[in-house]
């Protein structure tokens, strides 16, 4: 089992261990909460407020810490106003949105996906970028973009086989200064690591020999 479910008084954290990219905001931020490096139980949701603890999740990149309150007042669940893509510096693209991959809603609206190649969770990123040594700017020049019409909304997240993400939907792509470098309704999102032009594919998966469902 990769979720462990923790009620407290107020809360309920649900933490999914294969999302985790160990981005370690949690741990860092509110130690109290997320004790790092013991055995047994480690997800302590009484030890600061209903408030902070739903910052937790709600900073949490990747998805895997969700929090809810427990009178169904509150969740880190509700999809954000902006539909954004943030492009991570050496690391994964970091997907807030009415999230579907491959038509399935999620049950959260945040995840990073996989843009070095190397994770063995596609389209989820797993932290293979460190020990690969993947590198790629996460400020990628900015493109002549129109205003959207609508900011939010489903977004559908297609990983095409042996090649790109194909994302449909109102999307924002965020520089990791906070920069909007792109607006669009569909793009083509580099997954093997090798586009000379990311975050976007530029073919590059078929004369690597890239592979992936």
């Amino acid at each position: 089992m990769t979720e462990e479910i923790v009620t407290g008084r107020d809360v309920t954290i649900r933490f999914d261990a294969r999302r985790c990219i160990h981005s370690r905001t949690c741990v860092l931020g509110h130690p109290e909460v997320y004790v790092p490096n013991v055995k047994g139980e480690w997800i302590h949701p009484d030890a600061a407020s209903a408030e902070v603890v739903m910052h937790t999740a709600l900073a949490c990149p990747s998805g895997a810490i969700r929090v809810a309150h427990n009178d169904g007042s509150a969740t880190s669940d509700t999809p954000p106003v902006v539909n954004t893509v943030r492009v991570r510096e050496n690391g994964p693209l970091a997907v807030e949105a009415e999230l579907q991959i491959k038509g399935e809603p999620q049950a959260t609206p945040r995840a990073t996906l996989c843009r070095c190649g190397q994770s063995a969770n596609k389209p989820f990123c797993d932290g293979a970028h460190s020990a690969a040594g993947f590198t790629a700017t996460g400020e990628p020049a900015a493109k002549e973009f129109a205003a959207l019409e609508v900011r939010n909304g489903p977004l559908n997240v297609q990983p095409l086989k042996d090649g790109p993400l194909m994302v449909t939907g109102n999307l924002e792509l965020v520089s990791g200064t906070g920069r909007t470098t792109d607006k669009v309704t569909k793009t083509f999102l580099c997954r093997c690591g090798q586009s000379k032009n990311k975050p976007y594919c530029d073919g590059s998966h078929k004369a690597a020999g890239f592979t992936a469902d």
